[in-house]
């Protein structure tokens, strides 16, 4: 009879557990070539050479901000239906001509931009590119397309609504930003049911702009050859005005935490949210260093406090959230609500403590490995690649900037993460919301910066 070891017995020796051999050496992508050129109607291409597999990606962002306080609504409705029929392909006729060349095209909005993503096998390029041309210069919205999109998002922006998580971002994105126009991510669901077809296809017409925009291509087609054929399948989409950018946002100061009352809430949404710098600023490798210490891995400081040792959550972590212009530090946990105190308590306790008890060597040379290996996955495959480059390229970074950012964190001494650690994690830098149920409101302010 055959036996096997289990995996416990397999990884351990008469002497102790067996000891993990030492990471490989971690490189990034270098000697990428890549074009990065500005159209005559005023888009910016940047073209990447990745021949890893015989595709091509595409990822256009069009600045796409709005003042009017439908214009989040509209929008929704044009990213839902900007791809289902022009004056040349109904919805049908777009979807075959992509699948024919192994590809697909969607879109999305938010409070900056339109983004439309997709792919398709390198030797359909040409097709991938006449659809997306064939979108935004010929987009017809038609009524039923729009009436069904519209109805389908009236239906899921009302349950998500409904969603603490939600909510809880509503609440901290005013919290942060006051009634800037960058607050309104999730339209409300009355004002989408009152879009027309007509708000639609005026808003394509005045927003839907190349100037100012941004298109990204990766993939295996030479980038002198993907510019020239980019150029002229979008030749067409030309306007002399520019696609409208976001204000500025105003910084997030330090102050109270604000309880947001969600009666009967079995669990609160506890979220907590700084100041910080873009990565184009000298000290950010340093700051996403000690970000990885406090929340931003599994294994961090704040994981391991509020939910491996006291199991108040089950998720807990902290991120850096960027904007064009800047960043900032978010908090998060969920937590049930008989330990919504204890566990701000703690989320607390862990900021004071990632300055006042710096981190150790060995914690740095974890988070560190963790977030060079992180970024090289990320950017391995060309989907991922595309992904990270149109996300850098409005902050005026490229493709050299990801091949160095390994390096830039290999560098960060235990000192600067201290120093990092010390200026942006101050609990008086934070503020933020608790969305819970009112009877936890006693015992939160008894902790004192907890404001109804």
């Amino acid at each position: 009879m055959t036996t096997f070891r289990t995996a416990a017995e397999i990884g351990r020796t008469e002497l102790g557990p067996r000891p993990l051999p030492d990471l490989g050496e971690q490189r990034s992508a270098t000697g990428l070539q890549s074009v990065d050129t500005v159209l005559d109607n005023g888009l910016r291409v940047i073209a990447v050479h990745s021949p890893t597999v015989p595709m091509a990606e595409v990822r256009l962002r069009i600045p796409f901000a709005g003042s009017d306080r439908r214009h989040a609504a509209i929008a929704e409705v044009l990213a839902a239906t900007i791809l289902t029929g022009t004056a040349r392909r109904d919805r049908v006729a777009m979807d075959t001509d992509l699948a024919l060349v192994g590809g697909e095209l969607g879109a999305g909005v938010d409070p900056e931009r339109l983004s439309i993503g997709g792919n398709a096998l390198a030797s359909g390029f040409d097709t991938l590119l006449d659809v997306l041309a064939d979108a935004l210069t010929g987009a017809s919205y038609p009524d039923n397309e729009v009436e069904g999109e519209r109805a389908r998002l009236v239906e899921r922006i009302a349950v998500a609504r409904s969603q603490p998580s939600v909510i809880a971002r509503e609440a901290l994105q005013q919290r942060r930003y006051g009634d800037h126009p960058f607050t309104r991510e999730t339209p409300q669901a009355s004002d989408v049911a009152t879009v027309t077809v007509d708000e639609v296809r005026a808003m394509h017409q005045g927003s839907v702009l190349p100037r100012g925009s941004v298109l990204v291509f990766v993939g295996d087609v030479e980038p002198g050859q993907a510019i020239t054929k980019i150029g002229n399948a979008l030749a067409g989409w030309a306007s002399d005005k520019s696609a409208v950018e976001l204000p500025d946002l105003p910084s997030v100061d330090g102050g109270d935490v604000l309880f947001v009352p969600r009666p009967g809430a079995v669990q609160s949404q506890l979220r907590l949210s700084a100041q910080a710098i873009a990565r184009t600023d000298p000290k950010y490798p340093a700051l996403q260093l000690a970000n990885l210490v406090y929340g931003g891995f599994f294994s961090s400081r704040l994981v391991e406090n509020i939910r491996e040792d006291k199991g108040y959550t089950y998720h807990a972590r902290s991120s850096l959230e960027f904007t064009v212009r800047g960043a900032t530090l978010l908090v998060d946990a969920d937590t049930a609500s008989e330990v919504t105190a204890p566990a701000l308590l703690e989320m607390r306790y862990e900021l004071a403590r990632l300055g006042v008890v710096p981190p150790t060597t060995d914690e740095v040379e974890t988070v560190r490995q963790y977030a060079i290996g992180s970024l090289l996955i990320a950017t391995a495959s060309q989907t991922g690649l595309a992904s990270q480059l149109a996300a850098l390229v409005p902050l005026g970074l490229g493709a050299e900037w990801l091949a160095e950012h390994p390096g830039r964190l290999a560098e960060v001494t235990r000192e600067q993460v201290a120093e990092a650690a010390l200026e942006f994690f101050s609990p008086t830098r934070f503020t933020g919301v608790v969305v819970g149920d009112a009877a936890q409101l006693r015992s939160l302010k008894s902790l004192g910066g907890v404001a109804e």
